[in-house]
């Protein structure tokens, strides 16, 4: 598929298809009755607030693009929509070790790719585990368009050495050592450390599968030209505006009552990135569902016990609290920022309770115990010391950096950006709070998320707003953003994860054992050790852990929420109003 196509619409089933979902009538849905009191039909419309920049898995960092590659892609396992324990997917059975080092898999024999001109015939093949080698082998390789290979490196067996080989442009024929295919469906990987959440990490879009046909085929145009093997398959994309799946009809899956899966038609996804504007076309019946409300609205749609209004009584509300941060990074390699004092001044200026009562109205809170959310399961948040509103302090620690009354500091630039007003309205109330307590000046500026996220990667900006959702519920994944070992040896090289591009000897070893240890609750208290040191170091500022509301329309069924807004739309449905 060409650049050009995807400013365009696709094909003239696809502008119908489109063209139906865009209408918003209720009685546009025509559902079926099946077993065990379901029924198929209907396209289920949601709202994101930035338009996605890939749907390529390797090249999925944003959970925009994540949230609809979710509903395409498959890996091995999965996790629950609601308790978030693993559970098969492709995979139908696995073993491990008493070590925690190999896995080995059985995969179903039932999965098909989608069908797409990739394929000889146009007819989605089996899937095998070659293509997970070959899928696994392409995660290690060093490209601008991977950016999944941390999950990997130097945990599987052979990775760092066939990354290498690629850079030097002498791919290792054997590819990966770790991973092997022992027959058409039988899959083994085997790790170089104890690592007892790796099935968590095989959950992940980064691992998901896909044939090696679509990638010789469509290259770098797989970031709008999808072939997975997922309840829903990409019909059409037009820019900023709208995605559309629509159902696979050869998917795998069947409910308990034997109803083949999805029930749904199809999918659409707008992207309006106003939060008031979303509302009212939720209210209209154009959406539905609406994640997170607009905080200038919120009590007229909720109270603070968490109940809708009466205006708002006939809709469905869901909440929990979540497994993720909002925080504000320091380019730790700029020499202002490289001063514990100066980071320490900043965390003691901003009041976080301030911020989570009165900006985010109840939707978020005070982020005073670290950077794992309190909602993490099996972790103890409140044995991490992080920091709360001390103006006090923070001007002690100004002065200790050689800035008494802010004398002499010069102005800084918070970057943040844009996409519905939430991130724009704490960012305010930071800036403020930063300049009235430590007496500095401080600028901001706004820029499209694919923007923003280049510039942060490649060390352009040395104050910025970042957030962090989990993608599985292991702290793990939250404090591997802050191991050294993914900082890039040359300082003009993009570092993806460890984007403060700070380095602590002392963090690294805890990290590092918390990783290898089997044993749960030791693992848990390694973590919270990891998570100190990175709170006294003043790493970074967290602001607030979210706090998630959704309301959906009354025939909504079966869309489950979880602390990590991880969707599975393929057991969605609706029920006739």
């Amino acid at each position: 598929m060409s650049a050009k196509s995807f400013f365009s619409i696709f094909l003239f089933s696809s502008f119908l298809f489109l063209t139906s979902c865009d209408t918003g009538q209720q009685q546009a849905r025509v559902l079926t009755e099946a077993n065990g009191g379901k029924y198929y039909g209907g396209v289920f419309r949601i709202n994101e607030v930035e338009f996605l920049r890939s749907l390529y898995p390797h090249n999925i960092t944003e959970v925009g693009g994540s949230r609809i590659a979710n509903q395409i892609y498959e890996g091995l396992v999965k996790m629950n929509q609601e308790t978030l324990l693993i559970e098969p997917l492709i995979a139908e059975s696995w073993e491990i070790d008493s070590q925690a080092t190999l896995f080995t898999f059985q995969l179903r024999q039932d999965v098909y790719f989608h069908d797409d001109p990739c394929f000889p015939d146009g007819k989605g093949r089996l899937v095998n585990a070659h293509d997970f080698v070959w899928s696994f082998n392409k995660l290690c390789e060093a490209s601008i368009t991977n950016q999944g290979f941390w999950i990997f490196e130097n945990r599987v067996k052979g990775a760092n050495e066939y990354y290498a080989s690629t850079i030097e442009g002498n791919p290792l024929p054997e590819g990966v050592s770790g991973i092997r295919a022992l027959d058409d469906f039988t899959l083994q990987i085997e790790l170089e450390e104890p690592f007892a959440s790796f099935l968590y990490i095989l959950a992940m879009n980064f691992t998901s599968v896909f044939p090696h046909e679509a990638y010789e085929k469509y290259g770098r145009d797989m970031r709008i030209h999808t072939v997975g093997t997922g309840p829903f398959k990409l019909t059409a994309i037009r820019q900023d505006e709208t995605v559309i799946l629509s159902r696979n009809e050869n998917y795998w899956r069947v409910d308990e009552h034997g109803n083949a899966l999805p029930y749904l038609d199809g999918v659409r996804v707008s992207f309006i990135n106003d939060k008031k504007a979303e509302l009212l076309e939720f209210r209209k019946g154009n959406l539905d569902m609406m994640y997170r409300l607009p905080l200038e609205l919120i009590y007229d749609v909720i109270n603070r016990n968490d109940e809708l209004q009466p205006d708002y009584s006939k809709y469905q509300l869901q909440y929990t609290p979540t497994l993720a941060i909002q925080y504000y990074g320091f380019l730790h390699t700029n020499p202002l920022f490289d001063d514990i004092n100066v980071r320490k001044a900043f965390n003691y200026a901003i009041n976080r309770q301030t911020i989570a009562d009165f900006t985010l109205k109840g939707t978020g809170i005070a982020a005073e115990n670290g950077f794992i959310p309190p909602s993490m399961p099996g972790y103890n948040a409140e044995n991490v010391t992080g920091y709360s509103y001390n103006p006090e302090k923070a001007r002690e620690y100004m002065s200790k950096a050689g800035y008494p009354n802010g004398n002499g500091f010069p102005p800084v630039t918070l970057q943040i950006n844009t996409g519905g007003g939430l991130n724009e309205q704490v960012a305010e109330a930071a800036q403020k709070m930063l300049e009235e307590t430590l007496n500095i000046r401080v600028n901001m500026t706004r820029l499209p998320f694919a923007q923003h996220l280049e510039n942060i990667e490649t060390g352009k900006t040395d104050f910025w707003r970042s957030g962090w959702i989990g993608s599985y519920p292991d702290p793990e994944y939250f404090l591997n953003l802050f191991h050294s070992i993914h900082i890039p040896d040359r300082e003009d090289d993009k570092s993806y994860l460890n984007s403060i591009r700070y380095r602590s000897a002392r963090y690294d070893s805890v990290f590092e054992a918390a990783l290898q240890t089997v044993d749960f609750d030791e693992r848990m208290q390694l973590y919270e050790v990891a998570d100190n040191i990175m709170m006294e170091d003043a790493a970074i500022i967290p602001i607030f852990y979210y706090k998630d509301h959704r309301i959906l329309q009354p025939y909504v069924r079966n869309f489950h929420q979880n602390p990590l807004e991880h969707r599975d739309l393929s057991t969605v449905f609706f029920v006739p109003e």
